[in-house]
């Protein structure tokens, strides 16, 4: 099988019909995504998706790349160009095989084939019996197109799994940010196009398809024992970066009939087992993945850019800058696509306004804690203004964050008379506060960037909007929470005291007199001493 020229991959159609196309099929005007059963495989398709057109396929400059937005090449057009490289994406037959070990590594024993799934439980969850929330026997059986798909999703988002067993290009549990329509009935081909690079902006050498230099499964490794074969950027070719593989892995591939456990559907091919073996291609550090933001130390001249990854109580919009903007002097990058689309709106009149998607697990070392998956408005920046901009969002983000940190003390100097002595998980109150001034916050950001880029400020009418906004959503998330406590005349007491004193945090503490200062916010009676009674 050659998932390049033979169907693999479930296409959902605007009527709702779903069918199993080669890969060729993404330009179709009627195909409007994938349609996979785990989340995770989705993010992996349409990064598959992307990498092979990046790789064949991307236009030469802003001009192509409008023409085939707006006008998506022919199937004929897509296996043309595809074919050049269909001799690195065989799945059965002979070595090289798509994403797995040159050799055999026929004396290695068998692994189940659920193990490749990053949420399935490990062989101690298993025998140990603590798999309560992901169960056991979730994938025994895979037809060999899902067992291909969760291959590539472990390649990409490997987590570290035990000794020997490397973690992605990116690191465990990366995560992905891409350029997403915000019309649901967009074609695939527009949700894959926003994320092709033109090679004006992303200047690389012709890529040799043969040599290992963009596929690494191609070649054997070369190993030394107990130690993987390192990998650094000057090594290989950039395009290299969309098919990395940490992992060696052979699938054990039968002819046999069954019905595959994730997509549910009968398969005359499946995957039961694979083989595994440690010490693998081992990346170093310096790489920067055009679909992933990066940060770095900018106090220390030879810090590395680390990859952004998902981390737990969730991704919130306190993040939202160093996904969407860069700046050397604050140590963030966007990813490639994300400045890509950003040049393009300097060049280009795109009349839809995409949003960035992200998403990516949060991982715990080798356990996953979570998938993550949401969207975050983009605003048209230009690129000389984003120090500017990040200044002024970081300061808003800062003070967000202390009064939040604020609530949290609070509330549970309400529930306990010892607070400091309480240890928990509170990240529910965490999500609340986001969600619930999510709005005001973008809506201060393009506040911010309006008058940034018209060299000002936020007004004092702007800033004080803010300000009172999160004082309100303070208080009435200490509200909602510390009055379930209210049992006893000590408990009304002590929520009473503790109110005052997110009170006086809120709207007395150094950083907030000195934001009044700064925009020269009109101060409300008895804010200076934090004795303001606010209904």
């Amino acid at each position: 099988m050659n998932i390049i020229n033979q169907p693999w991959l479930p296409f959902r159609f605007r009527n709702g019909e779903i069918k199993t196309l080669p890969i060729s099929a993404i330009s179709h005007p009627d195909i409007i995504d994938f349609s996979l059963n785990r989340a995770d495989f989705q993010g992996a398709a349409y990064q598959f998706a992307i990498g092979l057109l990046q790789t064949v396929f991307a236009p030469e400059d802003e001009d192509e790349w409008e023409t085939y937005f707006e006008t998506p090449p022919s199937d004929n057009t897509l296996k043309s160009a595809f074919d050049k490289v269909a001799h690195a994406f065989n799945v059965t037959g002979n070595t090289p095989l798509f994403m797995q070990d040159f050799s055999s590594l026929e004396e290695q024993k068998n692994i189940p084939i659920a193990q490749l799934l990053i949420d399935a439980p490990g062989e101690n969850g298993v025998k140990q019996n603590t798999d309560h929330f992901i169960k056991r026997g979730i994938a025994d059986v895979m037809s060999l197109e899902m067992a291909v798909l969760a291959l590539f999703t472990l390649q990409i988002n490997a987590p570290s799994g035990g000794k020997g067993h490397l973690v992605s290009l990116r690191g465990g549990g990366p995560l992905t940010t891409l350029i997403s329509p915000t019309d649901t009935q967009s074609t695939l081909w527009q949700k894959l196009w926003l994320n092709i690079i033109n090679r004006d902006f992303w200047e690389y050498s012709e890529p040799n398809f043969y040599d290992g230099s963009v596929f690494p499964w191609l070649v054997p490794l070369n190993l030394k024992e107990g130690k993987g074969e390192n990998v650094f950027p000057k090594d290989v070719h950039p395009l290299y970066m969309y098919w990395a593989m940490p992992r060696r892995i052979r699938l054990q591939i039968e002819n046999k009939s069954a019905i595959c456990q994730i997509s549910g559907k009968n398969s005359n091919i499946t995957v039961q087992y694979y083989l595994t073996k440690n010490y693998g291609l081992d990346y170093q550090e310096g790489w920067l993945h055009p679909l992933t933001p990066y940060t770095w130390d900018t106090k220390k001249v030879d810090s590395f850019p680390n990859p952004i990854k998902g981390k737990q109580g969730g991704i919130h919009y306190n993040l939202w800058d160093r996904l969407l903007l860069s700046s050397s002097e604050n140590g963030q990058k966007c990813a490639s696509v994300v400045s890509h689309y950003l040049k393009l709106c300097q060049l280009l009149v795109l009349t839809k306004k995409p949003r960035l998607l992200i998403f990516g697990y949060d991982m715990d070392n080798m356990k996953p804690r979570g998938w993550y998956a949401l969207e975050m408005p983009i605003f048209n920046i230009d690129e000389k203004y984003h120090n500017k901009i990040i200044n002024e969002i970081k300061l808003i983000q800062t003070l967000t964050s202390e009064c939040l940190k604020s609530v949290k003390n609070k509330i549970k100097a309400a529930w306990f008379s010892s607070p400091k002595d309480i240890s928990g998980d509170m990240s529910f109150i965490d999500l609340t506060f986001w969600q619930r001034s999510e709005s005001l916050f973008f809506e201060t950001v393009q506040n911010i960037i309006e008058k940034t880029q018209g060299n000002d400020y936020l007004t004092a009418e702007q800033a004080s909007k803010w300000l009172n906004g999160i004082r309100n959503i303070c208080l009435s998330i200490f509200d909602e929470y510390a009055l379930s406590s209210l049992e006893t005349l000590g408990a009304i007491s002590g929520c009473i005291k503790a109110r005052q004193s997110l009170i006086k945090d809120i709207y007395g503490n150094k950083a907030i007199k000195k934001f009044i200062v700064d925009f020269k916010i009109t101060k409300m009676s008895g804010e200076e001493n934090g004795t303001l009674s606010i209904k």
